[in-house]
């Protein structure tokens, strides 16, 4: 029997955010006889490859550590993987939102159309875009999807 995403949530945000980490994903799959653990990690300064090592060493060391004292928790044996969000990750929560102040997403609110914009402010409540020159504030609760737009270069006067 293999151990439910729930369960390893619970294991490891504390050790997660011992790192200085976030937990923004953890899913449980099977593969054969073992089990695959993937995990997604970020922190508000991004992530590097020794954070994600870091990660990895201590969430293994937690994983064996319960292994051995439920030895069903996992299955015969597991494949732990590591990695921070994708670009394409959709922006669900505040914090997603303040770490990317300043880049230009695509916003699909509750009523009208989607538009696109530069996050310039975000609070508890809702985010601030530039949008075609002009302040629009959304409340969360108004915004149905948000996602990074990849931008190969910006304006010369934005990167001043």
């Amino acid at each position: 029997m293999t151990a439910s995403a729930a369960r390893l949530r619970e294991l490891v945000r504390p050790v997660i955010e011992a790192a200085g980490c976030d937990l923004e994903d953890l899913t449980v799959a099977a593969a054969g006889r073992r089990s695959v653990v993937r995990i997604l990690v970020d922190n508000d300064d991004g992530i590097t490859l020794d954070d994600v090592a870091e990660v990895s060493r201590a969430v293994g060391e937690a994983l064996d550590a319960a292994d051995e004292t439920d030895p069903g928790l996992l299955g015969p044996s597991y494949v732990l993987e590591v990695s921070s969000p994708g670009v394409d990750r959709p922006l669900t929560e505040p914090r997603h939102w303040r770490r990317n102040t300043g880049r230009l997403v695509s916003v699909t609110p509750r009523e009208g159309t989607a538009v696109a914009g530069r996050v310039v402010a975000t609070d508890d409540s809702g985010i601030t875009l530039d949008v075609a020159g002009e302040q629009r504030t959304l409340p969360y609760t108004d915004v149905v999807r948000g996602a990074v737009q990849v931008e190969f270069s910006r304006r010369q006067e934005e990167d001043a």
